[in-house]
């Protein structure tokens, strides 16, 4: 008697083999069914919000993103470096105002909602506190696809070591991934990592546009590798806090709280091998230039501008001062 196959409907050859374009068309045809079933139960409160109503229009923006990473460094070799001060200044502030903004909305609904900080199922009322928290979870999101830019200024300037798996993994992924979290989930403990990220990356991003005045302000910036300190700190809260949420049952998709501890746990091994490499056993080559590198979200400097000496380096060479672009 033959066993069941493992794929239903599929047609088997008399070798008792089974088509890889039937096994490959299912495949398709069953994930179809599933998205389409996932939106029957996904939050109606923000399915007509910009970006929303489909996951192509992040899909797009992420793959245009890896695209740069790929292209950008090539099409910046033979070209002299953008220097763009004025415009880190302002991009680096302006994230500073839009992450107190999101802090600030989710504190205050939050408080207003009677939201627990241990467990707190998603609420897909109307209630006002409640849209309110999806709203600011929303800008949330948005803001980790604005935070593309770090790589593109990155790559302008030619500081292509700064470009790094980390920067661009941790870039990628969570816009894409808070896609999912806004469209099933924009309420209840999500709130809890999205107010603790912002915090976080008010500190980060003051800290960078203050480096992007350049060596006068720098001198005073001695925090910098705390930067890298208080985000793995935040990852192991993170796994603590749903733990906690496993333990005690809360009312929230088991499946996101495992994935997101397995994800925080990537974080975690992915920024201490950098600050290993950066803090306690830099490389001959980089140790001199310890107050240069940076990874976003995580170190010593700034996407703001380098220290402007007599002599910019980039690549391990030195290119005399004035041949960079302006803005």
């Amino acid at each position: 008697m033959r066993s069941v196959p493992p794929f239903s409907g599929l047609n088997w050859n008399n070798q008792g083999g089974v088509n890889i374009m039937e096994i490959v068309t299912h495949f398709i045809n069953d994930t179809i069914q599933f998205y389409t079933w996932g939106l029957t139960i996904a939050d109606k409160r923000v399915e007509k919000w910009p970006l929303m109503q489909s996951p192509l229009p992040t899909l797009a923006i992420s793959s245009l993103y890896l695209l740069f990473v790929w292209l950008g460094p090539k099409y910046m070799q033979n070209r002299e470096p953008f220097q763009l001060r004025s415009t880190l200044i302002i991009y680096n502030f302006g994230m500073v105002i839009l992450n107190l903004f999101i802090f600030k909305e989710l504190f205050l609904a939050a408080r207003a909602a009677g939201y627990s900080y241990i467990c707190q199922p998603v609420s897909y009322s109307e209630d006002v506190n409640e849209v309110r928290i999806a709203g600011a979870l929303w800008w949330y999101y948005v803001s980790k696809g604005i935070e593309y830019l770090d790589t593109v200024f990155f790559i302008l300037r030619k500081k292509f070591n700064q470009v790094s798996f980390l920067h661009v993994y941790h870039h990628c992924t969570m816009f894409t991934l808070w896609w999912i979290g806004i469209k099933w989930v924009a309420g209840g403990q999500s709130f809890f990592g999205a107010h603790m990220n912002a915090s976080i990356h008010i500190i980060m991003y003051l800290y960078y546009g203050l480096a992007a005045f350049g060596p006068q302000i720098q001198k005073y910036l001695w925090w910098k590798k705390y930067l890298t300190i208080i985000q793995m700190i935040q990852f192991h809260v993170t796994i603590g806090h749903t733990a906690l949420s496993l333990y005690i049952d809360c009312h929230f998709p088991k499946w996101m709280h495992w994935a997101l501890i397995a994800y925080a746990v990537t974080f975690i091994v992915l920024f201490a091998n950098f600050y290993y490499q950066t803090y306690r056993y830099p490389r001959k080559e980089t140790s001199s230039k310890a107050g240069k590198m940076a990874v976003n979200g995580a170190v010593s400097v700034t996407n703001g501008v380098s220290k402007p000496e007599s002599k910019l380096v980039e690549n391990g060479r030195k290119k005399k001062k004035g041949k960079a672009k302006r803005e």
